[in-house]
């Protein structure tokens, strides 16, 4: 894969937070691999915008507490 990613998350922290769902667990839910979560979990991957709403609402959260993107200025 390329370079990581600028966009962070806060995936584990929800995954935690909703009675410790497992990767698998959302990767199911979401329709990808465990693998795919793990690399977006990690940073090393940018999910599709559809994929991201797809794990917002998973947690039934908007995106913008999933996924965050810094300011230019960052």
């Amino acid at each position: 894969m390329g370079k990581p990613t600028k966009v962070t998350n806060s995936i584990r922290a929800l995954r935690f937070a909703n009675d410790e769902m497992t990767q698998a667990d959302l990767a199911d839910r979401v329709g990808v691999t465990r693998q795919t979560i793990i690399a977006i979990e990690q940073g090393r991957y940018s999910p599709s915008l559809e994929m991201a709403f797809q794990v917002a609402r998973a947690f039934s959260v908007p995106l913008d507490e999933v996924f965050r993107y810094p300011e230019n200025n960052e």
